[in-house]
């Protein structure tokens, strides 16, 4: 008798709406905590902080209850994990290319920007941390086809379904950047940790509305079919 090997319990628990989430709050906290460390920009940065990790967990919890998990892999955490890791890879790269004072202007900038001057001034400016962060997304369609490869094609493999979570995941990324600046910037601070905060918390809420419009256009399909069936 062949016994197959089971997934590596990794493979196993990193998309469930246990071990997703505490991974990606531990991202956040850790990531806001040692960039606060290394500039000290921030006045108040155990505010910053705990607002973001508040931020982002409602946005976990929201997507844990949009999508409930089934076994093992849930790919929209997946996705929100690797979309994660792709953007701080990329950010390090424009960190590199334009060093922190670049990076301070503009932040100070997005604050008094409105949404589409700030969105092109993110992808002028730090076009590494969007390409990564893309790429990061698209990459959960391979990566769930190798880890759990009986997942559902509508899911796991669709491109263009996971080309609209990463589109959504952009938006919010910007979104969120501009929401964490102004309320810094309001109580008289502007700073690289601010904006990237705002970056993890849009990122997880644009990942929430986008698995809700997908899943509410499959019901309403699935609705649509039976009428017409019966």
């Amino acid at each position: 008798m062949i016994v197959k090997p089971q997934a590596h319990w990794l493979a196993r628990g990193i998309g469930s709406a246990t071990t997703a989430p505490l991974l990606l709050l531990a991202v956040v906290g850790v990531t806001l905590w040692l960039l606060e460390r290394s500039t000290q920009q921030v006045k108040q940065p155990a505010l910053l902080i705990l607002a973001a990790l508040l931020v982002v967990a409602a946005g976990c919890a929201a997507l844990a209850w949009v999508r409930p998990e089934r076994a093992g892999l849930s790919p929209p955490h997946v996705m929100l994990s690797l979309g994660f890791g792709g953007m701080l890879l990329g950010l390090l790269y424009d960190f590199l290319q334009n060093g922190p004072d670049r990076l301070g202007t503009l932040c100070a900038q997005s604050g008094t920007l409105d949404f589409i001057d700030s969105l092109r001034l993110h992808a002028e400016f730090l076009p590494g941390m969007h390409v990564g962060m893309l790429a990061g997304g698209l990459l959960a369609i391979p990566s769930l086809r190798l880890l759990r490869p009986h997942c559902g094609r509508v899911l796991c493999s669709l491109f263009a379904q996971n080309l609209l979570c990463s589109a959504w995941m952009l938006v919010g990324m910007t979104a969120g950047a501009l929401w964490l600046s102004r309320w810094q910037i309001g109580n008289g601070d502007s700073t690289i940790a601010g904006m990237l905060g705002g970056m993890f918390c849009g990122m997880t809420w644009g990942m929430v509305i986008s698995v809700a419009l997908y899943r509410a256009y499959f019901s309403w399909r699935e609705r649509a079919i039976l009428r017409i069936q019966g």
